[in-house]
């Protein structure tokens, strides 16, 4: 593809596409037919350039449409947003879910991450490209993490089209008013409206041959996907206090989610005030779930300080982590508590507008988000006069399209702002300079859905729960060889031993994994560990995001390892050295020795460590730092090549 503007012209179908979402162009300049005015000068050029911030949301609107992204397309939205096609490309080539090339409309991604291998996903996938060819219409990819671990393995059929409709779509939803229509836009803090068209035509998991394949190619007897509670084991316990309502409350319903508690906790904030909600944020000890630990209420804080405005407000629900599940389960189950508590976090940082990140495959929580959104705005919890109390703040849902790198704070910003996903340097702290170059304040899902029960129970019954160190309840990701796969909420210090028997390990316990493919292995032997940020660090291994996967000793470790180095090596961004060639020759050694035991293997081992090293000690963010620690802890804890 030519990186400059080039003579490819949009089709009907492409221009519509961009249409709809930026509306039709006003001059020659920016795409529509010439005109005499417009020989004699230009227009439009400052507003555009204003907008850059919608080229995600054009690249989405172009591979929902026509299943991929044309160079005459891609010069089309370049015109219609002032941005160089070289840029425009670097950022439509970054994401997995985009293509550049012609494909068929339907794709079957297939998750290979370690869920899914463990349950069998590499005979998955050959049975289904043996029989889905070329004149199938469908194109198969293999994925990494789906987000579906509980039911593994995973597949996600996407078909584009305008007509397309996701086949899990709720009743509900599209009686109050449709799950699909105009999310608020809000680039740059100018409220400008985007459209999420929903795709997603079906999730299938567990998988088999047979149900992918009629996933793919019959949409109208695809499976129909579970409700959100068949994730959580522990629905219905009275004990629970981030899960209590899923299972209980209709996810579609405002009014119920109001006769449960709903919206309790923000006319508490607006009592107390913004200093006293980030003091009882402090007092009651919250730390990041996402795994940096770092403490919310210093974050809000230090946001709130900043004399430079505006203030914007950042949900991370881009969980990628392998085995990670648990904010798209608040998502699907209680989207009205991640409303509730942005619009608190907003209130406490001085925030008007708020930005939610969305990974690109989870449709479902998409459909549940979007109508959250709209009947909040519609009933006054959103928008212009908050409750009536004079406060303005609104939401964006803002879809990635499958970057695991886009977890990291800068690197999530830039994708926002419509630049590839690259991490950025620090300092500055997002809390000076994040989104738009303004003081941002970015927090997880289950971070901020905590901040409701601190402001309803006050900070000193919440920090009661857990230990001094580690307050509060969390959630954790039980996956691999369980009986009972899900999300479990546990008190922090609960020991791993007493999670897995609720889970219902197996005898054959061979390792489990803390913390997804950036966390460590634990032996049989080392279930004892409290589950806290630093008991998990005196035994040497980590928290991370509350990650759990079971192996029993039918699992290929090896292979699992090799998984995990794949992995890495396919998600770094490449922006710096260590990381972009670290992973790959972390790979190349793996593969070297994954049939190969003892002291052929040595050689291999002795350059891992180094290269290991080398990553963890100059790669700009986490994703280079952690590649090695899932495998490091499999040769020194369980002995992977001996």
């Amino acid at each position: 593809m030519d990186l400059r503007f080039g003579d490819g012209k949009p089709t009907d179908e492409e221009r519509a596409a961009v249409d709809a979402l930026l509306g039709p162009p006003e001059s020659s300049w920016e795409g529509a037919d010439r005109s005499d005015a417009d020989l004699r000068w230009a227009r439009g050029g400052r507003e555009a350039r204003d907008r850059r911030d919608q080229l995600l949301p054009a690249l989405h609107a172009l591979n929902d449409r026509v299943g991929w992204i044309s160079e005459g397309a891609l010069d089309y939205v370049c015109r219609r947003l002032t941005v160089p096609p070289a840029e425009a490309y670097g950022v439509a080539t970054f994401y997995a879910m985009f293509s550049v090339r012609p494909r068929p409309a339907t794709v079957l991604h297939v998750c290979t991450d370690l869920a899914c291998t463990a349950a069998g996903a590499s005979r998955l996938c050959a049975a289904v490209e043996s029989r889905l060819g070329p004149e199938s219409g469908v194109k198969v990819e293999r994925s990494p993490c789906l987000g579906l671990c509980e039911r593994a393995p995973a597949t996600l059929v996407i078909r584009a089209g305008e007509s397309a409709r996701p086949a899990f779509e709720d009743e509900a939803v599209q009686a109050e008013g449709g799950s699909g229509g105009a999310a608020p836009g809000g680039g740059n803090g100018k409220g400008r409206r985007g459209r999420n068209t929903l795709h997603a035509t079906a999730i299938c998991a567990p998988a088999t041959p047979d149900r992918a394949i009629a996933a793919a190619t019959a949409p109208e007897s695809a499976p129909t996907e579970p409700a959100p509670e068949t994730a959580v084991p522990q629905t219905g316990d009275p004990n629970l206090t981030l899960l209590h309502r899923i299972g209980t409350v209709d996810p579609a319903s405002l009014d119920d989610y109001r006769a449960h508690g709903g919206y309790t906790a923000l006319r508490r904030a607006f009592d107390l005030g913004p200093a006293a909600v980030i003091r009882e944020v402090t007092d009651a000890g919250l730390v990041g779930r996402g795994g940096a630990a770092f403490p919310t209420g210093r974050k809000w804080q230090a946001t709130a300080a900043q004399p430079d405005h505006p203030h914007y407000l950042v949900c991370n629900a881009d969980e990628s982590e392998p085995g990670t599940f648990k904010d798209r389960v608040l998502m699907e189950g209680d989207p009205y508590a991640l409303i509730e508590a942005m619009t608190i976090a907003a209130y406490a940082t001085g925030a008007h507008q708020g930005h939610l990140y969305l990974r690109g495959e989870y449709p479902r929580a998409l459909a549940r988000l979007t109508h959250a959104v709209e009947q909040a705005r519609t009933r006054g919890l959103l928008g212009d006069d908050v409750l009536g109390q004079g406060y303005a703040f609104d939401i964006e849902i803002r879809r990635g399209a499958g970057a695991y790198i886009c977890g990291e704070e800068t690197a999530l910003f830039n994708s926002i702002e419509g630049r590839r996903g690259e991490p950025r340097s620090k300092p500055p702290f997002p809390v000076e300079k994040g989104l738009f170059g303004k003081p941002t304040v970015e927090n997880n899902v289950e971070t901020l859905v905590n901040v409701l029960p601190i402001l309803t129970m006050g900070a000193e019954a919440y920090a009661a729960i857990g230990t001094p160190t580690s307050t509060g309840p969390k959630l954790f990701c039980v996956s691999g060889t369980v009986a009972r796969p899900g999300v479990y909420e546990l008190p922090f210090g609960a020991t791993l031993g007493e999670l897995l028997a609720l889970a219902g390990v197996r005898d054959n316990l061979r390792a489990v994994l803390l913390g997804g493919a950036a966390g460590g292995f634990v032996r049989p032997d080392e279930l004892d560990i409290p589950l806290t940020f630093e008991g998990t660090r005196e035994a040497g291994t980590t928290l991370g995001s509350g990650v759990v996967m079971a192996f029993d000793d039918t699992v290929p470790l090896p292979r699992l390892l090799l998984r995990i180095a794949e992995f890495f090596r396919d998600e770094s961004c490449g922006q710096c050295v260590p990381c972009r060639v670290g992973t790959v020759r972390q790979e190349e050694a793996l593969h070297r020795i994954v049939d190969r035991t003892g002291a052929g293997a040595a050689g291999d081992i002795t350059l891992l460590r180094e290269v290991g090293r080398a990553m963890r000690d100059a790669s700009i963010c986490g994703l280079g730092q952690t590649a090695w620690n899932a495998v490091e802890s499999a040769i020194d804890r369980l002995g992977a090549y001996e």
